[in-house]
């Protein structure tokens, strides 16, 4: 499992404020503003609310006055036992207002604070005369008020004259502080709990972030992106929920995945198969082969986990299309070259028999012997092109069972198989038997003998092939397990992967749109059906018509 230290990542630390500072700072700017533009306007709009209420204050205790039905009788008959002003005194008293002036339609005053305006006009006109309130501020006498005028009215219904009452602004002023003094203390508060929830949030962005400041988390992105996109190898980062968090281009074009890939899960980006297997962990193993449509993928899959979390998976996949055929090309040719050994040794021995009869004389019985080998050989190699018309077929044949005889394997081609004029790839055709044979005789290793296969092969409807063992087979259980890419029960050779070859050959049968059937054992049973190419047809009819 892959370990990350944060230590490996603190190479570049900027010279910058740190994160922490930083949350803080800007917390602290933000709320400052914020409780500054509230104060400032919860400061307008208490006062405004404030202004209001006194003024409906006021107002209330004006028109309960003039509804009073003493002073509305003893200003109807001119006040001569001067009872308004004491009435208003007590209203003053009682309703905690700076004044209650009273006045006739004249604007005669019968009560004031002031005693010795009683009696004087007012300086302003009565404004209550439209039988309507008013509201408003007084600058008077005794400073700025919140003021309500009521009308006073007499029995007949008219206005005879007006209640002025006020309260001082101070009053106002002096609540308004106690609310300042409130949102200063509430700013306070918040202020204060920002800066403990600031550090607490640094605090944990700094854990998850393990101790790295914004800088070097930047730098780390940078790299990860430059490392990513500059590596031949595909790689895919999964999560644990299989959820793709880094793809490069190399891992999309051998997926062939869209640039919506990131924070989409695996099994829907993958179809259902090996490859997806090991993408989502399902099958685990270092080194998994997997076949796809264009090529075949070696897949590891690796957890990756931080400060003991797992934080998911990194997956890479190495295309080794072209270098697997190299090597089996190259175990070919070996092959080959074995078979070509033990060819050697056996005409060795061979012209050591002729030898040893010519030198007893025998010419006669030389010149029969050498005519019957070279029958067996000839006969051989023609009859396999009399009945196999692509030549590298039947090169490949020839050679394959040259290989096998020295593994006391025999192969037979069955005298009722004909390849005239197959109407399918000749490369595609070449890899299926090449497969099927090798399959056949790995499988009749540790067989007891006689060891032998057989191949049949026909293009009277497309191109049937047909490959038979007298080995232990494929068990009903593994039919369908056998042609999976990965799959093999036999041990890997050095330098070549196994449980490729059928699959690679179902491969092949699948894209061609022809069939693949696996028979149970005992003795192995692959028969291989490939319709024939129309572009393969329409060639060949061409040549056959130039040939007329």
């Amino acid at each position: 499992m892959s370990r990350i230290s944060p230590q490996h990542v603190r190479r570049f630390r900027h010279r910058s404020l740190t994160l922490t500072t930083q949350i803080l700072l800007s917390m602290l700017s933000l709320l400052v503003l914020a409780v500054v533009l509230g104060a400032f306007l919860f400061t307008i709009v208490s006062n405004q609310t404030l202004d209001r209420q006194y003024q409906l204050r006021a107002l209330g205790i004006a028109t309960t006055t003039a509804a009073m039905p003493a002073v509305r009788s003893a200003l109807a008959t001119g006040d001569p036992g001067e009872t308004i002003d004491a009435l208003a005194h007590q209203v003053t008293d009682s309703a905690n207002a700076a004044y209650v002036v009273v006045t006739d339609r004249n604007g005669i005053r019968f009560s004031h604070p002031n005693p010795a305006l009683i009696g004087k006009k007012l300086e302003e006109p009565v404004a209550v005369l439209d039988g309507k309130t008013h509201l408003g501020f007084d600058p008077g006498s005794l400073g700025l008020s919140a003021n309500a005028k009521a009308p006073i009215f007499g029995a007949d219904g008219t206005v005879i004259g007006q209640v002025s009452v006020g309260i001082l602004d101070t009053k106002e002023q002096d609540e308004q502080a106690q609310n300042i003094w409130l949102i200063a203390g509430f700013s306070a508060l918040v202020l204060l709990l920002s800066v403990g929830g600031s550090l607490l949030l640094s605090r944990r962005i700094k854990r998850v972030t393990f101790n790295l400041e914004p800088s070097e988390i930047a730098f780390l992105l940078q790299e990860r992106e430059a490392l990513l996109h500059g590596i031949r190898e595909a790689v895919v980062g999964l999560d644990d929920d299989g959820k793709v968090t880094v793809i490069n281009e190399e891992a999309r074009r051998l997926l062939k995945v869209e640039e919506t890939a990131l924070g989409t899960p695996v099994a829907e980006l993958v179809p259902a198969g090996r490859l997806r297997e090991l993408l989502t962990g399902t099958l685990d193993g270092v080194d998994q082969v997997a076949l796809t449509e264009d090529a075949l993928l070696v897949v590891n899959r690796m957890p990756v986990s931080i400060g003991g979390r797992s934080i998911g998976s990194v997956v890479t996949l190495r295309d080794r299309t072209e270098i697997e055929g190299l090597v089996r090309d190259l175990h070919s040719v070996q092959g080959l070259m074995e078979a070509m050994r033990a060819l050697e040794h056996e005409y060795a021995n061979r012209l050591y028999v002729v030898d040893g009869l010519l030198e007893l004389g025998d010419v006669e019985q030389a010149r029969t012997y050498v005519s019957q080998i070279s029958a067996v050989s000839r006969s051989l190699g023609e009859g396999l092109r009399s009945r196999i018309a692509p030549p590298e077929l039947a090169a490949l044949l020839l050679a394959k069972i040259t290989v096998a005889a020295e593994q006391d394997v025999q192969i037979e081609v069955t005298a009722e198989s004909r390849l005239e004029r197959p109407m399918v790839d000749q490369s595609e055709l070449l890899t299926i038997v090449g497969n099927l044979l090798d399959n056949a005789v790995d499988a009749l290793a540790n067989s007891p003998r006689p060891r032998t296969v057989s191949v049949q092969l026909d293009d009277a409807d497309g191109v049937f092939i047909a490959v038979r063992d007298n080995g232990p087979g494929v068990p009903a259980d593994k039919i369908d397990a056998v042609v999976v890419d990965g799959y093999s029960t036999k041990d890997t050779r050095p330098g070549m992967r196994r449980g490729i070859g059928l699959a690679l050959v179902r491969r092949i049968v699948h894209r061609a749109g022809g069939t693949l059937d696996v028979f149970p054992g005992p003795g192995g049973n692959f028969e291989v059906w490939l319709p024939a190419t129309a572009d393969l047809e329409d060639t060949a009819d061409t040549e056959a018509g130039g040939t007329h």
